[in-house]
């Protein structure tokens, strides 16, 4: 029993010998696939920590590590909200709202808020026009210039109107050129409801509600919520009127101005309304005339509660809330709240009657006092028949006949 003990007990122990031999020469031939295995998962963990230069192929040399820094918060103008990642830009920047032109052409006194645009500048006394275009023979002293003009010449319908023809130099300012046939007008603001064709426009319009005038005159204090009337109001103090009339040698600071100016001299008047036919020489005097039509009175007054189609009329009439009385009588020194009746105070002093009646010839020094008369005359039972001249009554008759007659 005891030698079959021992034999059984040598079986086991050579089966256990065969399997572990087994599992050694598995183990064996699977290192090499296990080595390549961790090689790749520590050069994986290399570089998730490390940022190895590109092309950097020998180990031998030192590793050059690139540390991610964090993004800094952006800078942010407090006068209009607009973003800047550096100081530089944003102190360029904020002149638009100061004014401050620090760089100044020696030759003409004209200053800029950038260097760059004073180099630019300088090339209008020097003649300097770098860039010409080969096909009609045009200079420009700038580039970005020269390129979208050569825009021009290209057959590129791309930026080209196809209901009117004309061309653009960038596809953006095409599509919203494209709204004015569609009169589509996507941006529309939270607060009035009014709509607008731009963002641009939006944003601009947003200053009338919040209040918000980022441009200031240095030379009289005066603001405004739109740098294009700065611009226009800054040309009062350089005295720049470049826009003369022919006929009358009237100046403007916009050629837009001298070209509604015109109008006065040919008597033109374009603009018609398709309800009541009646003709204007402003678009803005039609639009202004379609309320009428439609009935629309935009513009409120917080005091009364009384609504006007225009805000000059709603203007002059907070004038009755505040008793200001603008127009002063150099005369006699008595105020006014209209301009027109101050028009109508100063005749008292000249004697002036510029109202007069085309049937007996009577002058008035006002227009509701000629009304008056003109009644006589259309009243024919209070009508003298000697001398055809008419009354309000018969009593003022029967005194005419007993003392004229």
């Amino acid at each position: 029993m005891a030698f079959i003990k021992e034999e059984c007990e040598d079986i086991k122990i050579e089966e256990a010998f065969e399997v572990k031999q087994e599992y050694t020469e598995e183990q064996t031939d699977l290192m090499p696939l296990k080595e390549e295995m961790n090689e790749m998962e520590e050069k994986h963990q290399f570089e998730k920590h490390h940022d190895l230069i590109p092309g950097d192929k020998c180990c031998s040399q030192p590793v050059k590590r690139t540390y991610r820094t964090r993004a800094l918060p952006p800078i942010i103008c407090f006068h209009c909200g607009k973003r800047f990642n550096q100081h530089g830009n944003l102190t360029v920047h904020l002149r638009i709202h100061t004014g401050e032109k620090p760089f100044t052409c020696q030759q003409c006194g004209k200053c800029f808020t950038q260097k760059a645009h004073l180099q630019v500048h300088m090339k209008v006394h020097t003649g300097d026009s770098s860039f010409t275009c080969q096909q009609c023979g045009k200079n420009f002293n700038r580039k970005t210039n020269f390129m979208f003009h050569m825009r021009a010449h290209s057959e590129d319908s791309s930026s080209t109107c196809p209901q009117c023809g004309k061309k653009f130099s960038k596809r953006g300012n095409l599509k919203d050129h494209m709204r004015v046939h569609t009169g589509e007008k996507p941006y529309t603001c939270q607060q009035c409801g009014k709509s607008f064709s731009r963002k641009g426009n939006l944003k601009d319009h947003m200053r009338i509600h919040t209040g918000v005038k980022p441009y200031t005159c240095q030379q009289c204090g005066k603001s405004f919520n739109q740098s294009s009337n700065y611009k226009i109001h800054m040309r009062i103090h350089t005295g720049d009127g470049s826009f003369n009339c022919q006929h009358c040698g009237k100046s403007f600071d916009q050629q837009g101005n001298l070209k509604n100016h015109m109008i006065i001299h040919t008597g033109e008047k374009p603009f018609t309304c398709d309800q009541c036919g009646k003709c204007f020489n402003l678009k803005g005097n039609l639009k202004v005339h379609m309320r009428v039509h439609s009935g629309e009175s935009p513009f409120t007054c917080q005091q009364c509660g009384k609504t006007f189609t225009r805000k000059g009329s709603l203007k002059v009439h907070m004038r009755v809330h505040t008793g200001e009385q603008p127009f002063k009588c150099l005369q006699c020194g008595k105020s006014f709240p209209h301009k027109k009746n101050l028009n109508s105070h100063i005749r008292i002093h000249t004697g002036e009657k510029p109202f007069t009646c085309d049937q007996c010839g009577k002058s008035f020094r006002y227009k509701f006092t000629l009304n008056n008369h003109l009644r006589i005359h259309s009243e024919n039972c209070n009508k003298c028949h000697k001398c055809g001249r008419g009354f309000r009554d018969q009593n003022q008759l029967k005194n005419h006949e007993k003392n004229s007659h």
